[in-house]
């Protein structure tokens, strides 16, 4: 569904000014590769918390405690 609206973006954008509809094509690899960096700093942060979670609530997993949404063992 998102890329079907960016479509339909595009495709907006060229029926109302074509040149930058067609430099928005052009940049749009480059700006992918820019946002790289960003997405790995992202999945490390959010494995740090969760590591950081898992650290913290060992000692309550140990005397048994388990999340709600976890299914009880049978």
């Amino acid at each position: 569904m998102k890329t079907l609206f960016g479509v339909i973006a595009w495709c907006l954008l060229f029926v109302l000014c074509w040149p930058l509809a067609v430099l928005a094509l052009l940049a749009w690899p480059f700006v992918w590769l820019l946002s790289l960096p960003f997405r790995l700093l992202g999945v490390t942060f959010i494995a740090l918390f969760a590591l950081l979670l898992a650290i913290l609530l060992l000692p309550a997993r140990l005397f048994g405690w388990r999340p709600a949404s976890a299914p009880a063992p049978v």
